[in-house]
């Protein structure tokens, strides 16, 4: 097996959980599991992410360098929209004020708006990597 079709069968893997994630994102926003929604839909959009950095191979062990290299990389040079960098960035964001503060409140429209900042990055994703 080469090592393109080694990283094309892996990115498909990941776009395929990222798949997975946004599923169950949209589950528990339809049951109102909103912190938990912003939690999936956050890493439907991170697995679609290294989905992408599996072409090159590269991999980060954390999050934050993930998006960084991938902002840098594939949105500043107008491979992906610009306006889904920044919508990633505010995903980090929800999902970590949702993760660990206990005070936050998570409301319906911004659930709402990270799961379609999911389902639209792996939209871009998957026509990325088919052509490829």
């Amino acid at each position: 097996m080469t090592q393109e079709f080694y990283g094309k069968d892996l990115a498909r893997y990941k776009l395929e959980r990222a798949r997975e994630e946004l599923d169950t994102a949209e589950l528990l926003f339809e049951n109102e599991r909103l912190k938990a929604a912003n939690n999936r839909a956050y890493y439907s959009t991170y697995y679609s992410l290294t989905a992408v950095l599996c072409l090159e191979p590269i991999a980060f062990k954390k999050h934050k360098d993930t998006i960084g290299y991938f902002n840098k990389n594939y949105v500043h040079t107008d491979r992906f929209p610009r306006e889904i960098g920044r919508n990633i960035s505010k995903a980090a964001k929800i999902r970590h004020a949702s993760d660990y503060d206990e005070f936050y409140i998570a409301n319906k429209e911004e659930a709402e708006r990270q799961n379609r900042t999911a389902k639209e990055l792996v939209a871009l994703v998957d026509k990325f990597i088919s052509e490829k």
